[in-house]
């Protein structure tokens, strides 16, 4: 779809990792002509493919700025939000939509958000591969997806293994913060960070935090809140005196 260097790659990280049990499918649903547009033209200064073949200098692509990394934005108006929000903060947006890349980044040029950037691919790969120790001052996992049948729970994103990475590339005292409307994820969520050394509740006497006011109310979120869906937000706190041993790559994940 995009000439090499003028927009997301279709597999970014080719077949070095292919084996990985994902946590996502890869969407390349239709993508319109204005959000080609959007990213042909900013893809290059504003978008990145998850490549795994470097490690991303933060305070080079944001300008010094703090930096908190979102996996997973839908078609990007929350993320838009919060960048607005909150300028002085960077949000590195991960996600393998291609529609909702370019409406995010149609989004940051109307509303003029220098403190995006895209990243195409997969968030493991991400932050094992490209992400420097104790580079971020957040993550932000909401709504992920829930993945309900048991026999692929296996591929839910909060897991043990994940958090272990995670650890390793946020600030002590840097904020992973997680939301579904899923009750028995939210469950599973809540069961493994408790248990993670590393981290620490925020809110221990509930489980649960409120909703944080920098986490925008999305439309979809407002359709399930109607329906009778409880939301659940978990916010856990990088503990600075736990650091977990670096990752090493599952066996199928080497080449």
């Amino acid at each position: 779809m995009f000439p090499e260097g003028t927009g997301p790659a279709a597999d970014p990280a080719g077949s070095h990792f292919e084996r990985r049990i994902r946590s996502f499918q890869p969407r390349r649903s239709r993508v319109t002509t204005g959000q080609a547009d959007v990213l042909r033209r900013l893809w290059p200064s504003w978008g990145l493919d998850i490549d795994g073949q470097r490690v991303l200098d933060l305070d080079a692509l944001f300008g010094g700025l703090p930096v908190v990394l979102e996996i997973g934005f839908g078609m990007g108006e929350a993320t838009a939000r919060m960048a607005a929000d909150d300028p002085g903060t960077g949000i590195l947006a991960a996600d393998v939509h291609t529609p909702g890349q370019g409406n995010l980044l149609r989004l940051a040029e109307r509303n003029g958000l220098s403190n995006i950037r895209v990243a195409n691919g997969d968030a493991i790969i991400l932050l094992r591969e490209m992400l420097p120790p104790a580079s971020l001052a957040g993550t932000r996992v909401y709504f992920p997806d829930p993945w309900p049948k048991t026999r692929h729970h296996k591929r839910r994103l909060i897991q043990p293994e994940f958090l272990d990475l995670a650890a390793l590339r946020l600030k002590p005292g840097a904020v992973l913060h997680c939301a579904t409307d899923w009750e028995p994820y939210a469950e599973q969520m809540l069961d493994v960070l408790t248990a993670h050394p590393a981290y620490e509740n925020t809110s221990p006497d509930t489980g649960y935090a409120s909703r944080p006011g920098y986490r925008p109310l999305t439309r979809f979120e407002g359709q399930g809140l109607d329906k009778g869906h409880a939301v659940r937000d978990l916010v856990f706190r990088r503990v600075a005196d736990e650091a977990p041993a670096e990752v090493a790559p599952p066996e199928a994940d080497r080449r």
